[in-house]
């Protein structure tokens, strides 16, 4: 029987978190789902650590040759989905017991929603709070899909939040392409605004995940090449759908961009410095 939901976990050198990601998965409320794990050659004992999920008959386990950076693997893993909802969750984040129950609710209210966010938590590498019910831009309930494109792009950042906060339609996602991997940095939020061309979005105003941040993702380097492309993704989507961004959208939203990826920069910076501040107390104690 085809499930309703298909949760779907690229997994890669996750070792420490893929066993509480998985559980917080399994432990949902709402229970007709699937879900479908693909380990990307991983070499820190993240396969080994799934295979006490093996015999769970929601689970799927697959493996993903190396090669292709985390875009081959999210394309694997979601072309192995089978439901009329997907969600995607990477392999240290964590989604709350009633996730899916809320999102579902939301979209099946309004037959136009085809992508439902929810607001999330970030999280250091111990689960600690960092910072509270982050995300959605100021949107609460059914939006106009152009309506959250256009917010998201002047306010310079991904308002939809990490996959694990993002429930969308199969179909809407297969006839967008699925993931857009044309700036790898901002695959996720470039995806959702192609499917939101294809219908209304849905924001759920709690937060139902949790992202869990890691200093060593972020550098400025990156800071700059993320936000470059992000600019190159505004400008494309304008490219694509006239009359959807006006020039005026598209300067703050450049300008915005180059902010925000800074200021995440920071946020990564003194998370960092945190989680030393605290290993050097254990170590100490």
């Amino acid at each position: 029987m085809t499930p309703r939901v298909s949760v779907v976990v690229p997994a890669y050198n996750n070792a420490d978190f893929i066993e509480e990601t998985v559980e917080s998965i399994l432990g949902q409320t709402f229970t007709d789902f699937e879900l479908v794990i693909a380990d990307h050659s991983s070499t820190d004992g993240t396969w080994e650590r799934l295979q006490r999920f093996a015999d769970d008959p929601r689970v799927r386990l697959l493996r993903t040759p190396a090669g292709g950076g985390a875009p081959a693997n999210w394309a694997r893993v979601s072309a192995e989905a089978t439901g009329d909802y997907v969600k995607l969750v990477c392999g240290d984040d964590l989604v709350y017991p009633t996730c899916l129950a809320d999102e579902v609710r939301a979209m099946e209210a309004d037959p136009r929603v085809v992508l439902v966010a929810c607001r999330r938590d970030l999280i250091d590498a111990r689960g600690g709070m960092v910072v509270r019910a982050r995300g959605l831009g100021g949107l609460s309930g059914a939006v106009p899909g152009t309506s959250a494109i256009r917010r998201a792009v002047v306010l310079g950042a991904n308002i939809f939040g990490e996959p694990g906060c993002v429930l969308f339609r199969r179909s809407a996602f297969e006839a967008a392409g699925g993931w857009d991997t044309s700036e790898p940095f901002v695959i996720d939020q470039q995806t959702y605004c192609n499917v939101l061309t294809r219908g209304d979005f849905h924001a759920v105003p709690k937060a139902l995940a949790g992202f869990r941040l890691n200093a060593s993702q972020w550098s400025v380097r990156l800071a700059k090449k993320q936000s470059d492309q992000v600019i190159g993704f505004h400008h494309r989507l304008a490219e694509a759908n006239p009359g959807l961004l006006s020039h005026a959208d598209l300067a703050r939203g450049d300008a915005m961009a180059r902010l925000t990826a800074y200021k995440r920069r920071l946020a990564y910076v003194w998370v960092g410095r945190r989680m030393h501040a605290t290993a050097s107390a254990d170590a100490e104690g």
